[in-house]
């Protein structure tokens, strides 16, 4: 990448800011600092402990996040449903505690206004279903709240999905999965299928009226990690609308590191640390591993080559981006953290991407999707009311 194209990069990024689909900053801080703002100030540099703070996503050319209220799956019920609204409470906490920089936003249009105002529009994404514990009536409070997508599942399968990385028991979604996503789509809540098996993703693209997002997915034919998008399932996004936002996690996007990995997941298990586990000590664990083990190291060329094969497969107008900060241990080379995407635009820009193709990518997909899905829920809710259904009536225990 030549300083010439970084420069174009970053005004590119001026006009067409980066929509990032996921972004998991609120469970770091939890880990971190039990969500103190004082004890982590997030307007200095937090470079060494978190891959995000105000300076970088400036830096970095992003115009609105999409903040992960991710809570893990191994909190069920009542306990994961506080979680995530204690998640919820941490983003707020963050935007009014800088109102110079960031603004919530909840519809399409907000996301323009923040932009025109110069702050970075701040959207909440729930990531794992198990966040509802069954209740549509919860779904519906998570959206009065401001979610404004829901992962299906995460790592592990929820009662009506399947996981990518669980063993199938659903196939696909259950009566009640599928009134889940109805209800989002009544709702105008984006139906995430990042995490989801193939077969979730099938059926939740069949069932959904409205275009589906994956919030931090890689293509699968390049690395074959079940966590990535199959080459039938990009396919379909032209006719259902949804945007596939590629993410950097090493592990999703260069098959030498999947294996390594598995070994140091294995050993951050071996020394009791959970592993997602981005507490100091977590990461500590990790480096040492690390250091011991050097781990196979992706580039932005990796990240341009998913780009381009997703682009091949799906059209310029149904990709974006989704980063993963603060919710991995290891990232890409030249995307380190949130201050990096000018790198990636820079060696797009390289390979004869358009202007006007960055800025499909980066701003203008993403907020047609959201807009369109709230059109969807406008003319659904003037004929459909809110689903009471219980998953024991749909799926045959009551």
């Amino acid at each position: 990448m030549t300083p010439e194209l970084i420069e174009r990069a970053r005004a590119l990024l001026s006009a067409a800011p980066v929509v990032d689909g996921h972004n998991d900053l609120p469970w770091s801080m939890r880990k971190l600092a039990r969500y103190d703002l004082d004890a982590v100030d997030l307007a200095a540099d937090q470079t060494g402990r978190l891959h995000t703070d105000l300076d970088r996503l400036r830096a970095g050319g992003v115009g609105a996040q999409f903040w992960s209220v991710y809570v893990p799956s191994s909190l069920a019920g009542d306990r994961a449903v506080s979680a995530t609204l204690e998640q919820i409470d941490f983003v707020r906490m963050l935007v009014e505690r800088f109102p110079d920089q960031l603004r919530a936003a909840y519809t399409a249009d907000d996301m323009e206004t923040a932009r025109a105002a110069g702050r970075i529009a701040s959207l909440l994404g729930a990531e794992g279903g198990h966040s509802i514990d069954c209740s549509l009536a919860t779904l519906r409070a998570l959206y009065r709240l401001g979610v404004r997508y829901m992962t299906l599942t995460h790592n592990d399968n929820v009662p009506w999905a399947d996981s990518a990385t669980d063993e199938p028991k659903a196939g696909g979604l259950t009566a009640f999965g599928d009134e889940v996503v109805r209800e989002m789509n009544r709702l105008g809540m984006m139906v995430d299928l990042s995490h989801v098996s193939p077969d979730t993703m099938r059926a939740a693209i069949a069932i959904s009226e409205a275009p589906v997002i994956f919030s931090h997915s890689s293509a699968r034919a390049l690395c074959d990690h079940p966590r990535n998008i199959p080459d039938d399932v990009l396919a379909q996004l032209p006719v259902n609308g949804g945007v596939a936002m590629v993410t950097f996690v090493p592990k999703f996007v260069l098959p030498e590191a999947i294996s390594w990995t598995a070994a140091a997941d294995e050993n951050m298990v071996t020394h009791g640390f959970h592993p997602l586990d981005t507490s100091p000590a977590g990461l500590a664990c990790q480096r040492a591993f690390e250091a011991a083990d050097p781990r196979p190291e992706p580039t932005v060329a990796t990240i341009a080559d998913h780009l381009d094969h997703m682009r091949e497969i799906a059209g310029i107008d149904h990709i974006g981006i989704g980063g993963d900060f603060d919710g991995t241990a290891f990232v890409t080379s030249g995307l380190d953290d949130v201050s990096g995407y000018p790198n990636l635009v820079a060696e797009l820009l390289g390979r004869g991407w358009s202007d006007s193709d960055i800025a499909q990518l980066t701003w203008h997909n993403a907020v047609r999707v959201l807009r369109a899905v709230e059109d969807v829920a406008r003319d659904l809710q003037a004929t459909r009311s809110p689903s009471i259904a219980t998953i024991d009536q749909l799926d045959g225990n009551g």
